[in-house]
């Protein structure tokens, strides 16, 4: 069916070359700014196929070569399809309560000059970007033959001066780099600046059954990105392999507001009745005892929050094979005291209309995934955050997702922890709530950090970057005074608080380190305790990469805003333009630097009556932020 989906609509071009000279395919998208050439490079019937990409006539990707093992030099291609498709759907949660499906594609058939079998082409043009994947067939029936892909052989060319956001690791920081001497392979989805003053992000979507591809700069080459395959990969013939994806925009805030391509270029849900599968805020429980568990569940019901997460050690030390996640045995160096009983945490947690989540180490999941998925069912537990898990070749790749597919039949939703990036899997199967793949809170990033992701990172889907809020210095000083060196956010307050809408996660992690012991009574938690996961509508208000970055949200008629700054102070300003014309709001602001005698927190709690002509305008402190309410009058 999935194959079926990928294969439905269409509208490209390419080339092939004939005995008396060269051919040459474009096509357009949509709106007709962006436009993809193929073409052979030589006047030979089989030759090496090449492709570039023009938006509105400015080079965006030079001749650069396409193909994968095998099938790079001595080809033919012949066009077999096409089509165009606009639609509209309705996710079961995401940034927009509406996504638009809109592109051209096209397929060709393409073959070479002395072996059988055949390779598939399929090229969309969207308004966002261009995508392009391959279907292998070989010459025997279907299904009968193993296809065996051990490289993809397609490459990026850019002009000189192009620079890119990099990083090596999917927990890492980013660096701004020119294309040349990179020491590693670097993450998907990868942004880059183009002198022309254009941005351009490859990117990967429809991971499902294939090794993980990311980035490289060939031994001896500049201005060239190629693909990097974590491993080879087996099929069964017709082998379907990722999306490739070239997003395009003239600014980084066009990239982020385009993110939903990603999903697009993934399978409908696939779960029939996906009513069970419920966003919101949650809380870790430090406490791993029973009643410091009913504690932690007395806080979330308390401050609007939806569930409590048990984290590592639950069920013994993580690391250890003989740790059984079927039952509560408490790691002995994470607390003395053994009375965890997580049914009745969970009964208790009910009665206050609180779920709960349990933390599984990969080792306990593969072990066991098959006992504790009924298990966790009948005890009521609402999802599963995968830690520590494999990622990369095809094997972990197929694995992790067959995990998913598995939790959704027991009613469980998933959170992937660690080094897994999504590629748009959560569109089939939306229990995938969300994944980390991202440097967040409880490593304590700068400003600067959280002003590059929403370009990064956040561009490939969902991020669970454990919000933290109470764990800084001005907040917690009997800590210092008894371990100054204890590591703690030196972000502002309303810095923090703007990534709850900055960072767009439908399980969103709040007061990653706190406790209830934590916690004070300041107004401006008020923001927290109202500000949804999931959102109606979602605009990029303001922002550039590694400087500051603003997004404001939409659920129901009220809007939610955030914004943050780097590590320098700056004043930023944009339009309200995105309320109703001709109605009235009320719009609650949280800013850095009030006095002690307005929060202890230090924030700032002010009101103003806004409308559609209305322009914002804040002065945000070195690592700081702002947030804000907008509710209709």
């Amino acid at each position: 069916m999935m194959r079926k989906h990928f294969l439905f609509s269409l509208f490209l071009l390419f080339l092939f070359t004939q005995a008396n000279g060269t051919r040459t395919y474009t096509v357009g998208s949509p709106d007709g700014k962006l436009v993809l050439t193929i073409y052979g490079d030589g006047k030979k019937q089989y030759d090496r196929v090449k492709y570039k990409v023009d938006y509105k006539n400015i080079p965006v990707v030079l001749p650069s070569d396409i193909g994968v093992g095998g099938w790079q030099e001595n080809l033919s291609a012949k066009e077999t399809a096409a089509r165009s498709v606009d639609l509209n759907w309705t996710p079961v949660y995401g940034e927009r309560a509406k996504v638009r499906d809109r592109f051209n594609e096209k397929t060709f058939k393409i073959k070479r000059a002395v072996h059988s079998g055949e390779l598939r082409l399929v090229v969309r043009a969207y308004n966002e970007g261009i995508a392009f994947r391959y279907i292998h067939i070989s010459p025997g029936a279907a299904g009968a033959d193993k296809l065996i892909i051990d490289s993809e052989k397609i490459n990026f060319r850019f002009a000189e001066g192009t620079m890119a956001w990099v990083t090596y690791r999917a927990q890492h920081d980013y660096e701004l780099l020119p294309l040349r001497d990179w020491t590693d392979a670097a993450e998907r989805p990868l942004t880059l600046q183009l002198k022309n003053g254009l941005y351009v992000c490859l990117a990967e979507a429809g991971l499902v059954n294939y090794s993980r591809t990311k980035f490289i700069i060939p031994e001896g080459e500049s201005n060239v990105v190629s693909c990097q395959m974590d491993s080879p990969v087996e099929l069964p013939s017709p082998a379907v392999s990722p999306w490739r994806v070239i997003m395009v925009a003239e600014k980084p805030t066009g990239i982020l507001a385009n993110n939903d391509l990603i999903l697009n270029l993934n399978a409908p849900c696939q779960i029939e009745d996906p009513s069970w599968i419920k966003p919101g805020k949650v809380i870790r429980s430090v406490s791993l005892t029973t009643e410091g568990a009913k504690e932690v569940v007395d806080l979330a019901a308390r401050r609007n929050l939806q569930y409590i997460l048990f984290d590592a050690g639950w069920y013994g030390r993580e690391t250890d094979p003989k740790s059984d996640p079927r039952k509560s045995d408490v790691d002995p160096e994470r607390s003395t005291v053994n009375d965890l009983n997580i049914p009745e945490v969970i009964e208790y947690a009910k009665s206050r209309k609180i779920g709960v989540w349990l933390y599984v180490n990969h080792i306990g999941l593969e072990n066991h995934l098959d006992e504790i998925l009924p298990l966790y069912e009948s005890w009521g537990v609402a999802g599963i955050k995968f830690g520590f898990v494999h990622v990369g070749s095809q094997h972990w790749t197929k694995w992790l997702h067959d995990a998913v597919v598995k939790c959704a039949a027991h009613r469980l939703m998933v959170d992937i922890h660690d080094e897994y990036r999504p590629t748009g899997f959560s569109r089939t199967y939306p229990n995938l709530l969300t994944q980390e793949g991202i440097r967040g809170n409880e490593e304590f990033p700068d400003g600067r950090t959280n002003t590059i992701l929403p370009f990064t990172r956040f561009i490939a889907g969902a991020a669970d970057a454990t919000i933290c809020y109470f764990h800084r210095k001005e907040f917690k000083p009997w800590v210092i005074k008894s371990n100054p060196n204890a590591r703690m956010l030196e972000n502002t307050a309303c810095h923090q608080m703007a990534l709850a809408v900055i960072n767009y996660s439908p399980l969103q992690f709040l007061y990653w380190y706190d406790t209830p012991g934590d916690f004070r009574d300041v107004p401006e938690l008020a923001f927290f305790d109202e500000v949804p996961t999931v959102w109606d509508d979602t605009r990029i208000v303001a922002g550039e990469i590694g400087k500051f970055g603003g997004i404001a949200r939409r659920k129901g008629d009220t809007w939610f805003v955030g914004c943050v700054t780097n590590n320098e102070a700056r004043k930023i300003s944009f339009s309200l333009d995105s309320l109703e014309p001709g109605k009235e709001y009320k719009m609650t602001v949280y800013s850095d630097g009030g006095g002690e005698e307005e929060t202890k927190t230090r924030v700032a709690v002010t009101g103003r009556n806004v409308n559609a002509q209305s322009v914002f305008e804040a002065h945000l402190l070195p690592r700081g932020g702002c947030a804000m309410t907008i509710h209709l009058r």
